[in-house]
């Protein structure tokens, strides 16, 4: 007789198959719609990092964080979108076991980094306007790179953590995900060994991923508001508040949606179909609108846009010039 108990046999299934909607027959039009939103992510996000990259005067510790947004932006939205309307537009609902955890990592190592990097704008927003004299100091291009460093290596070490322990999980009832891409709860959902360790470091996730830089963003917004109120004039305060508008759009847009989601969620039973489009717009509308805020909102980006937009217009010009005088002589 073998000395193993039973339940150290893991049943793990071949493939998952995603449920998406459940008796929708528009669904595709819905599909089709984030299909447009991921297009223009997209082509907003890139055309962020261009100028950033670009405009020699945007090469400065804040819009270091900036690039890394829209990075991570692009990324998270990359993750998420093209899977969703390659599994559901063209009817591949089943994914395998591995790509279906490698997809779990992504999207949540990607909308962590989101999260995080709204955090250190605010770290970036608080010395400005609490230190100003020692801003340049502080926040320097190489502190900037080690903080995005340190996020990485957080969010890596944990979301591998989290994924690594779904391989604990022993699937008996069905291979069959109630959602839209490979969630840790539909999967933690499917267990019927004890998960007790899987549900802790979820938990803990939601305190990482929403938590903990929400709350730090606030003390930050305290620290500012106070700072705001000690300077004597209205015009100062007004400019200084100015430069704090874009990111306080960004976090609202990013944080309000998915405390919304959690708040409904706990309090009224939601139809699944309510669920999923609650959760994929909250995931893929603020990288779509991020650049579009920064873009608008912030007056160097605009001005960035201006100025190499005239020295394009030069370069067009002196290239027309040469080419003529070539043909002349």
């Amino acid at each position: 007789m073998s000395s193993h108990p039973a339940n150290l046999t893991f049943v793990r299934p071949a493939t998952f198959s995603l449920s998406g909607f459940s008796n929708m027959p528009q669904a595709k039009y819905y599909y089709m719609f984030l299909s447009l939103v991921y297009a223009v992510t997209v082509l907003g996000n890139s055309f962020i990092m261009c100028i950033i990259y670009l405009a020699r005067r945007l090469h400065t510790a804040k819009y270091i964080v900036v690039f890394h947004l829209a990075l991570s932006d692009l990324c998270g939205s990359s993750a998420l979108i093209p899977k969703i309307i390659e599994m559901f537009l063209f009817d591949h609902q089943d994914i395998s076991y591995e790509a279906c955890l490698t997809n779990m990592f992504f999207v949540y190592h990607f909308m962590n980094l989101q999260s995080l990097t709204l955090l250190a704008l605010a770290y970036d927003r608080l010395v400005a306007i609490c230190f100003p004299l020692q801003y340049h100091a502080i926040v320097t291009k190489s502190a900037m790179f080690l903080i995005i460093g340190v996020m990485w290596i957080v969010s890596v070490t944990f979301f591998s953590i989290l994924v690594g322990l779904v391989n604990t999980i022993s699937f008996c009832r069905s291979n069959v995900l109630n959602s839209y891409f490979c969630d840790y709860a539909p999967i933690c959902g499917l267990a019927c060994n004890d998960i007790t360790i899987n549900i802790l470091i979820g938990k803990t996730s939601y305190g990482l991923l929403i938590c903990t830089p929400l709350i730090l963003i606030f003390i930050s917004y305290f620290c500012i508001s106070v700072a705001l109120l000690r300077i004597a004039h209205g015009a100062e305060r007004i400019k200084a508040l100015k430069t704090c508008t874009s990111h306080f759009m960004l976090v609202a847009m990013y944080y309000l949606p998915v405390l919304t989601n959690i708040i409904a969620s706990a309090t009224t039973p939601l139809h699944p179909n309510v669920q999923i489009i609650n959760n994929s717009l909250t995931q893929a509308i603020p990288p779509m609108l991020n650049p579009i805020i920064y873009t608008l909102k912030t007056e160097e980006v605009m001005q960035s846009i201006k100025d190499l937009y005239r020295r394009s217009k030069v370069n067009i010009t002196k290239q027309r010039q040469m080419k003529f005088a070539s043909m002349v002589n």
